[in-house]
Parts: C-alpha cells; sequence; structure tokens
C-alpha cells in the first residue's frame, strides 16, 4: 500500500449561500483545491452529500459535478454515509491513490441546505435515524441527542454549564474563522437562556442549517515534488466503523461505541494513541455529542469530557484543542461537506497557514467525522512530515 499525501484543499464560506447552487459551490472548492495543489486534471473524484435529493431535487451528482467542472469524462462518484458522508469520500480516495489505482483524485462534500423550509430539511435529516422506530414516532436529532445529554448527566453528574462551555469555546475558535457561518462569541449564561430545543438542549447546544462545500486532492506521498513545494501532508491512519441505527439498540447510549472503533483502528494504522494528537477537529452537532466523541476517542476518561471542557483543556491554548475551526457548531454543518472541512483545517493547521487561529507545535491531527447518531463514524489522522 502507498503512503497518501494532501497536497491541495479548498472551500467556500460556510452559511446561507442563497445566490448560489449546489453545483456552484461545489464546484467553487473544487477549483480552489486544484489550484491549491497545482494541478490541472485529476484522475477521478468522489462527492460526499447526505441527501441532495431531498434538499435541492438533484441527485445523480458524479454526472452533474463532472459535468460543471468540465472533466468529463473523469469518473465521479456520489456518496453517502449521512452527517459523515464527507469523511467516507475522503477515506474512498485515500483507498484508491493507497491501492494504485489512481494518482490524482479528489475528495469532496457539499450540501444545499437552505433552499427548503425548516420542516423539509428537519425531515431530509431525520432520515440518518432509524425512520420506523425513531422517525415515525416523532424524534428528532435534537431529541436524540437531548436523550444522550440527559443520560450522560445522570450518569457522570455533567452540568448544563459543562455542557454550554463546548458552544463557548467553538464560538471563540469560530469569531477567528472567516469562513465560519456564526464567527461570534457567545456566553455560557447565553447558551442557557436561549431558546429551548428539546430539554436540556436549547438552540445554541446545536449546529445549524448550512450551504457549502470542502474539497481535497490527493496523490501519493512520494510524488508531492512534482506539485508542491509546501510541506508533505501524509494521511496516516484511517479508521470507519459502524453501530446499531437506533439508540434503543445500544448497550450504553451515552458511549459512541462507532466513534471508539473506528478511532482505535486509526490509532493502530498511524501507530500512535490519543496522546500523540497535537488536536483535533470532531463531529461537534450538539454539545453534548463532542463530550461524548472526547471520551469514545481516548482524550479523556469516560465521564470526563464536560470537566475537561470547562478546565479549558480543550480549548486553542489547552492541553488537546478541540475543532480549532469553530467545529461545526460556529463553523456551520452543511452535513455533506463537514468531514472535508475538518481535513481543509487539519492541513491549514498542519501547514501554518490557519491565520488568528493557528496553533503553536501542530504537527498531527485528527478529525472525527459521524453519521446520524453514531450509527456510523471515520476517524483520520495527518501528519506533517
Amino acid at each position: 500500500m502507498r503512503e497518501v499525501a494532501v497536497i491541495g484543499v479548498g472551500m467556500t464560506n460556510f452559511g446561507e449561500l442563497w445566490e448560489k447552487s449546489l453545483r456552484n459551490i461545489w464546484v467553487e472548492a473544487a477549483m480552489a483545491a486544484m489550484k491549491d495543489a497545482g494541478v490541472d486534471r485529476i484522475d477521478s473524484f468522489y462527492v460526499g452529500c447526505m441527501s441532495g435529493g431531498l434538499f435541492v431535487g438533484q441527485e445523480h451528482l458524479g454526472s452533474v459535478l463532472a459535468d460543471y467542472l468540465g472533466i468529463c469524462p473523469v469518473p465521479g462518484t456520489r456518496v453517502e454515509s449521512a452527517c459523515a458522508s464527507g469523511a467516507l469520500a475522503f477515506r474512498l480516495g485515500f483507498m484508491e491513490v493507497a491501492s494504485g489505482i489512481s494518482d490524482l483524485v479528489m475528495v469532496s462534500g457539499v450540501e444545499k441546505m437552505t433552499d427548503v423550509s425548516g420542516d423539509e430539511a428537519t425531515y431530509a435529516l431525520a432520515t440518518a435515524a432509524d425512520m420506523e422506530y425513531e422517525g415515525y414516532h416523532g424524534v428528532t436529532f435534537p431529541g436524540l441527542y437531548a436523550m444522550i445529554a440527559r443520560a450522560h448527566m445522570t450518569k457522570y453528574g455533567t452540568t448544563r454549564e459543562q455542557l454550554a462551555q463546548v458552544a463557548v469555546k467553538n464560538h471563540a475558535h469560530g469569531a477567528l474563522n472567516p469562513r465560519a457561518q456564526y464567527p461570534f462569541t457567545v456566553t455560557i449564561e447565553q447558551v442557557i437562556n436561549s431558546v429551548k430545543v428539546a430539554e436540556p438542549l436549547n438552540i445554541l447546544d446545536c449546529s445549524p442549517i448550512t450551504d457549502g462545500a470542502a474539497a481535497a486532492i490527493l496523490c501519493p506521498a512520494d510524488r508531492i515534488k512534482e506539485f508542491s513545494t509546501r510541506p508533505l501532508i501524509r494521511v496516516s491512519g484511517s479508521g470507519h466503523a459502524s453501530d446499531t441505527i437506533a439508540l434503543h439498540s445500544r448497550k450504553d447510549i451515552t458511549w459512541l461505541s462507532a466513534v471508539e472503533q473506528a478511532g482505535k483502528r486509526a490509532y493502530a494504522m498511524a501507530g500512535v494513541g490519543p496522546k500523540d494528537i497535537d488536536f483535533a477537529e470532531v463531529h461537534d452537532c450538539f454539545t453534548i455529542a463532542e463530550i461524548c466523541i472526547l471520551e469514545a476517542l481516548g482524550f479523556v476518561e469516560p465521564g470526563q469530557g464536560g470537566p475537561a471542557t470547562m478546565q479549558g483543556r480543550t480549548a486553542r491554548t489547552g492541553q488537546i484543542p478541540i475543532n480549532p475551526s469553530g467545529g461545526l457548531k460556529s463553523k456551520g454543518h452543511p452535513v455533506g461537506a463537514s468531514g472535508i472541512a475538518q481535513i481543509v483545517e487539519c492541513v491549514e493547521q498542519l501547514r501554518g497557514e490557519a491565520g488568528k487561529r493557528q496553533l503553536d507545535h501542530a504537527r498531527r491531527a485528527l478529525a472525527q467525522n459521524m453519521g446520524g447518531s453514531g450509527g456510523s463514524s471515520l476517524v483520520h489522522i495527518l501528519e506533517v512530515v
């Protein structure tokens, strides 16, 4: 298996992009990634998109996007794994380059979520849950994560303030990110007093509905000098795992087993452990999600995600910075694109190109993306060589 490098990244601003279509924003991100990589061709591409059909009425994205980028007959593949679609696209592109099938592969993600009403968007997102046993009975993702939060609070003593601090921390990071949808700071009091969504979660505990696209270019690590003079960003680990889709089928709804298993596989491939990671981008679709992910990835012991956040250990200047981009909470969450946007942040941090949010001594990064309430998860480890 060949070593794989990320040689170019690009993404749009995230937000309510009323004036642009799905194909427009994808082409914008794709061209930015190709320009960054210094390439004018690719051998194939993957695009993560959770639900182009429900959001904008467009399926068959491989053909549509190849056409609008002007690269036919290059093969394009649409990938779906709910909110983990982008990371799965990254993994498939990684495997294609590592296997030797292709040398230049674009991995990307896109979602246009604001062209439908709030109710329609809620329905589209709910299809990532168990529609027969959860969706049919009216349980949407805020409700599912509220159950996880309440169970975590009962089992470990996690407090409402600790949940709120996740949002406070990620908005502080996002305020430094010019591409973030909500680049403003919030306080614990504002989070706790914001509009109630599903007890104990309020609107400021929830990631937003977002439009956006992101892309990256992969190539064999031994060919990077043909295209770029930047530092080599190597993909050293990749892990993928699944769990039961419905919460009621899990032994412990406070534990994200797919995250744990994907993390273990990525750590094993990279030959590292949690203590070797300098920073991480994780799937904070709700504040409780980040707390549970910290525990499942081994950054903290079970039950310590809340205290670690409150103590500042996950802030930009902390022991293990989490979501320096602002995360899904502040940067935005165009579901199919979020996993690739995490890769973009990791690459820019490892290159030292993250601007005001640049971390000190960033040499090894982890990106964790998951679908639904943790029914699928992917973890990738990148390092600068």
